[in-house]
């Protein structure tokens, strides 16, 4: 295979994790690939730091929003240029393993999947382990996906000529839940690959860090999201947090290395 991979990542004053998040794109094995970075209107040393890798490698494509929009837009002015035939994610401080792209290509040619995710580790702002995996499901639906987001965001990668281009809904947050919740609606399926191919970078603000905003958060996504009525939405977010602490969280594995 090889089929030209755009890489999406929204980046706002991330001066200090870009750059090595860029080198784990250049580290992949899989060379055919467009990194397309769109700047949030950073006030920081983002733009010069992107500017002057991209200098050496034409691969790498910046972007710059004039005003501070939110990531989900940033993220989608980058769908909007990406020219590949398959559509990844990372953002600015997340990191990937050598051979995540070339693996889940591969796995996707020979499983004829049109999305795929995959395992990844998390680690703290410093890049210190956490000791900890999330491990991916053999495969989801559409009824799981609606209980809880089983697709880290930096692992996805869906098929864009076979399913289309599928965009991050008009939302504040969960984004990136919205967007991969559609493609299963598209594919009828995602495939995981039980195997850590990339770093999640754990920080203090995340919205996972606070239960509150966890719950705010989820509550909106199913009633702007999915459109679902008030009634429904608390229903879901009901089933969302029994799924999130009862189930989701057996799938987190702690490591001694």
């Amino acid at each position: 295979m090889d089929s030209l991979v755009s890489i999406i990542t929204p980046a706002f004053n991330s001066e200090a994790y870009i750059e090595e998040t860029i080198q784990s794109v250049l580290n992949q094995t899989y060379g055919n690939w467009e990194l397309l970075i769109v700047d949030d209107a950073s006030a920081d040393n983002t733009v010069k730091i992107v500017n002057r890798i991209a200098e050496k490698d034409p691969r790498i494509k910046l972007f710059e929003l004039e005003v501070n929009s939110g990531a989900g837009i940033a993220r989608n002015k980058a769908i909007e240029e990406a020219q590949g035939d398959f559509i990844a994610f990372l953002d600015a401080d997340d990191l990937w393993k050598p051979e995540k792209l070339q693996k889940q290509l591969f796995f996707m040619e020979e499983n004829n999947a049109s999305v795929c995710y995959c395992s990844y580790e998390l680690m703290d702002e410093d890049g210190n382990s956490l000791k900890s995996i999330v491990n991916a499901l053999p495969h989801l639906n559409k009824n799981k996906m609606l209980k809880a987001n089983y697709i880290g965001n930096l692992t996805g990668v869906y098929n864009a000529k076979i399913l289309g281009k599928f965009y991050m809904p008009a939302i504040r947050k969960r984004q990136d839940w919205g967007l991969w919740l559609r493609c299963i609606e598209k594919s009828g399926r995602a495939y995981g690959i039980n195997e850590v191919l990339a770093s999640y970078r754990v920080r203090k603000d995340s919205i996972s860090s606070n239960k509150f905003n966890l719950l705010k958060y989820n509550y909106l996504f199913y009633r702007k999201a999915c459109k679902f009525g008030a009634f429904k939405s608390g229903i879901y977010l009901i089933r969302f947090l029994f799924e999130h602490f009862l189930v989701k969280s057996t799938y987190i594995t702690k490591v001694n290395k």
